[in-house]
């Protein structure tokens, strides 16, 4: 196969940084997934002195190691490295090659520090835009230590596997012939299922912050740099950098930017927050807020972190639907990405969840893959845009249930039915699906706040004012976990920056 132009000049442009010989150990056979994978491989050798291909027999065929001349690396790719992976193929060539991964030194420690055999296994599609942060860490820990060895299965040349094991949701990671994780997950929380955990003393020790941002989203990081410029003391704590924009695909609103993905803007973002002197605690998850003369938070791992002012960006996560089976078969038919999960039932019959946009976005992306799509809309009517009404009904093989409530997921080992009830006649109908993707929207990530006095509303937003300030003063919230009226990325950066203005303008009056 051929790559198109562009690609080979981008390619072109990486070769030139790869610091020592690599050889591609290469296992292959007569099939035309190994005609392909060969075709690829010849493409790159062709561009590359530095680089020369060795025929050799590896666990999967077709596969290949990139290794430096008479060093293994440990990293495998199974199937063709292209789409959302490609640039997984381009880090590994570099890092093999010696140039140092961009993590910290503190992570570097950590990975290094593991004393036992560990191999991952990773698959994958290649329409998934939450696979790559895990293959990509999963290479480095493999580049890091040579105990620690990873292999990217690409699902659709290795689709026999992905049936045999049930795998209904990507990424999903072996380790050591067992099932590890499923989902998007950054290099720090890999890190702490491997690793010895931080000592609590790393936090306990910090002092006092002048803001603290809990919170590592739009809001959050906007809120991080606007407070960071004003030349006071700033943390950001975050259990995932990027928040519910990663799950995005598209994004067309974002003014003087026509077109970016979710994935590729909040790296941008994490770049511009970490230009500035801000404290970044990844990983980590705050348990309580607790105010006396400081505003203490203490995080689950036990830590308490002090400061004079904090600003809760906490985001908001997928709406349940709050049904028997969903939690029992969640990564086993039930889902909310239908561009990750999606090419996991080709010639399936599924289900969505919800009849706004994003479910008939869903619905109308699933349309192409599955053999039937079934839309329940809870209402009588759809709330999705007209033009995406309209697309959807033009399609043959999705159809959109009305005014029907979701009552239970069934199956065995992964979904095979699902139970609705007609809300006009409260007559019960079953579909035959193996997939259930549930688009009802997001709820905000405050409920560890309900104990406290911090106000929230109905809905469990944040009360907040025309400064960001909640009900409690020196603390501030912004983004998806506020009672905005709309949530938007632009507006959640906007929300961010508001908070931080507010609790600047708190402190210097104190």
């Amino acid at each position: 196969m051929a790559l198109d132009a562009e690609i080979k000049q981008q390619l072109e442009q990486y070769l030139a940084l790869v610091e020592a010989p690599l050889v591609f150990k290469v296992s292959l056979d007569d099939s035309s997934n190994s005609k392909q994978v060969e075709e690829f491989l010849d493409e790159i050798v062709a561009m590359s002195d530095q680089i020369s291909v060795e025929k050799v027999s590896l666990e999967r065929t077709p596969s290949f190691e990139i290794t430096r001349e008479g060093q293994a690396s440990g990293i495998v790719f199974a199937g063709l490295p292209l789409g959302h992976e490609f640039t997984s193929f381009v880090l590994a060539l570099l890092q093999v090659s010696g140039r140092a991964p961009k993590i910290s030194d503190d992570l570097v420690k950590r990975i290094q520090s593991v004393d036992r055999k560990l191999h991952f296994e990773t698959y994958v599609s290649l329409t998934c835009h939450n696979c790559p942060d895990v293959v990509q860490a999963l290479n480095i820990f493999s580049v890091l230590n040579p105990l620690i060895s990873h292999t990217m299965i690409e699902g659709g040349m290795f689709k026999n596997e992905i049936d045999a094991k049930g795998i209904m949701a990507v990424p999903t990671v072996f380790l050591n012939g067992e099932e590890f994780a499923s989902g998007r997950m950054t290099i720090e929380q890999l890190v702490e299922k491997i690793a010895e955990p931080e000592s609590v003393e790393l936090f306990n020790d910090k002092g006092t912050f002048d803001v603290l941002v809990i919170g590592g989203g739009p809001a959050g990081c906007s809120a991080a740099i606007y407070a960071a410029r004003k030349g006071i003391r700033t943390g950001l704590l975050a259990e995932t950098f990027g928040g519910q924009v990663m799950e995005t695909v598209g994004i067309e609103n974002m003014i003087g930017t026509p077109y970016t993905e979710g994935p590729q803007l909040m790296a941008q973002v994490e770049a511009h927050v970490s230009q500035y002197n801000v404290d970044i605690m990844k990983a980590q998850r705050a348990k309580t807020v607790r105010k006396s003369d400081l505003i203490e938070v203490e995080l689950e791992n036990g830590a308490v972190l002090k400061t004079k002012s904090l600003i809760l960006a906490l985001g908001a996560t997928w709406r349940n639907i709050n049904v028997p089976g969903e939690e029992e078969f969640r990564t086993k038919g039930v889902t909310n990405c239908p561009h990750c999960d999606g090419p996991l039932f080709e010639e399936k019959n599924v289900a969505v969840i919800g009849g706004g946009n994003s479910g008939i976005e869903a619905a109308i992306d699933l349309a192409g893959l599955a053999k039937e799509v079934h839309v329940l809309e809870f209402l009588p009517e759809l709330k999705a845009d007209q033009v995406l009404q309209e697309r959807a009904a033009s399609l043959s093989n999705v159809t959109i249930h009305k005014n029907v409530a979701t009552k239970e997921i069934t199956g065995q080992d992964h979904v095979t039915g699902l139970t609705y009830v007609d809300r006009a006649t409260n007559e019960e109908h079953q579909l035959d699906v193996e997939g259930v993707f549930v688009q009802i929207g997001l709820v905000p990530n405050t409920a560890w706040l309900k104990d406290s006095d911090i106000q929230l509303n109905s809905r469990g937003e944040i009360e907040i004012d025309n400064h960001g300030a909640t009900s409690i003063a020196g603390i501030f919230a912004a983004g998806d976990c506020t009672d905005s009226a709309y949530k938007q990325i632009i507006i959640s950066m906007g929300s961010g920056a508001t908070a931080a203005l507010g609790a600047f303008d708190y402190l210097i009056r104190q």
